[in-house]
């Protein structure tokens, strides 16, 4: 028999448990006590989890850092941490890249083009890292860019697709970047946010060339303003090394799961771990998860992966975590025995600052005693969830985790009283 524990609480922990085990911070720590670097050394830091993975980095690195660079998302950095120690520190646009991003892109390739040719690189590299630093192929303005990234977002195209597109447009992204090394050494440390651990999708591959890149792109259904900057982008970019330096990952889904079990079962749970990525539809995916959890043995269900979302025109407050928690909601209504959570390992979910939700049978009537005016079917049609989540109670707000390994989803069912 399982022990009384108090289920919301305890999936609460467990997701702390899952994002310390892939902290930025001991990633890095780990990777280079493991294998060290000498010196000097000069630090490029790009991601949600750049300055998680920075810090961990000189702690390890100490005098031997001779400087960097680090660029990551508004409120995902603290400039006084790393002052005095000549990281410079920009801040980028995401979900859509903005001004920052392009600036921090240019200031990126100035910075490497004049590094001393004895400077070791280090580069550190996580999810969000495609909109947060950008070089875009001549002719390609901010506002143009924007309006591609937007069109992305709303497509409900897999994220590897996306950032296909995304290459093609940069001077960056899929090896640019490796046209500015200027042959000196470096070292790729990575946290994955993409399926398949894939080293040229984790932040648009900027030291990964594809060399297919123009036959994926072409095989895409785009509309004729966006493949005429792809067609555009693919003959500025020309031709690249075919092979980059080797990528490190020092974070990923899998080991968060794999931390989340092991926890669970020291709590005497009993848990499936679920190996196949969630992906597709989030709504679909939200309500075939809680029908699994209704139908099943009892017990803690860990799942992982990055589902979609197709936005209507004018979509509301809410994240693809959201929108599948919310549409699992509506299949547990009423129940009192099956809990899911679904969140966002680097803190955020969609443009919101919330990570993500926890749903029960009581969610909808929680939120209809919150004052909500709408019903749930019908903020799940305009891309509203978290205004729902929010007069129920069940948003979860982490603030930025030090982490990105796509988004995990537990679900756990009590079982029935003897």
């Amino acid at each position: 028999m399982q022990p009384t524990l108090n289920p919301r609480h305890t999936l609460f922990e467990l997701l702390a448990v899952a994002l310390d085990a892939v902290s930025g911070t001991r990633s890095v720590q780990r990777a280079l006590s493991t294998r060290p670097i000498t010196g000097p050394v000069w630090i490029a830091a790009i991601g949600k989890a750049a300055e998680s993975m920075t810090l961990g980095a000189l702690d390890v690195l100490g005098d031997a850092c001779r400087g960097g660079m680090l660029v990551t998302k508004p409120g995902h950095a603290d400039p006084g941490r790393l002052l005095g120690l000549g990281i410079e520190i920009h801040f980028g646009g995401h979900p859509l890249p903005d001004a920052g991003s392009l600036a921090a892109g240019e200031r990126l390739l100035a910075s490497l083009d004049r590094l001393p040719a004895e400077t070791r690189l280090l580069f550190l590299l996580s999810g969000g890292a495609s909109a947060l630093i950008e070089a875009p192929v001549s002719g390609l303005g901010l506002a143009e860019l924007r309006a591609i990234n937007a069109w992305l977002l709303g497509s409900g195209l897999p994220i590897g697709r996306m950032n296909r597109v995304r290459q093609s447009v940069s001077r960056l992204k899929a090896g640019g970047l490796l046209r500015h090394l200027g042959g000196r050494p470096i070292r790729q440390l990575a946290i994955s946010d993409v399926p398949g651990d894939t080293p040229g999708v984790i932040g648009s591959g900027p030291l990964a060339p594809v060399p297919d890149l123009a036959d994926q792109v072409g095989r895409l259904v785009l509309p004729d303003w966006l493949a005429g900057w792809v067609a555009r982008g693919l003959a500025e970019r020309g031709t690249l090394p075919e092979y980059g330096p080797e990528m490190e990952l020092v974070a990923t889904l899998s080991m968060a799961k794999a931390a989340v079990a092991k926890a669970a079962e020291s709590k005497g749970w009993r848990v499936r771990l679920h190996p196949d990525l969630i992906q597709g539809d989030a709504a679909g995916q939200g309500r075939a998860l809680a029908r699994t959890l209704i139908d099943g043995a009892p017990g803690l269900h860990v799942w992982g992966g990055e589902t979609t979302i197709r936005l209507p025109e004018h979509p509301g407050r809410g994240g693809r975590n959201q929108h599948l928690a919310l549409a699992a909601a509506i299949e547990l209504a009423g129940r009192n025995d099956v809990w899911l959570l679904s969140a966002g390992t680097d803190g955020s979910d969609g443009p919101t600052e919330d990570a993500g939700a926890l749903v029960d049978g009581g969610t909808l009537e929680r939120a209809e005693l919150g004052g909500i005016e709408l019903d749930a079917r019908t903020c799940l049609a305009r891309a509203d969830s978290g205004r729902f989540l929010e007069a129920s109670g069940d948003l979860i707000r982490t603030g930025p985790t030090g982490t990105n390994v796509m988004d995990l989803i537990f679900g756990y069912k009590a079982p029935s009283p003897l």
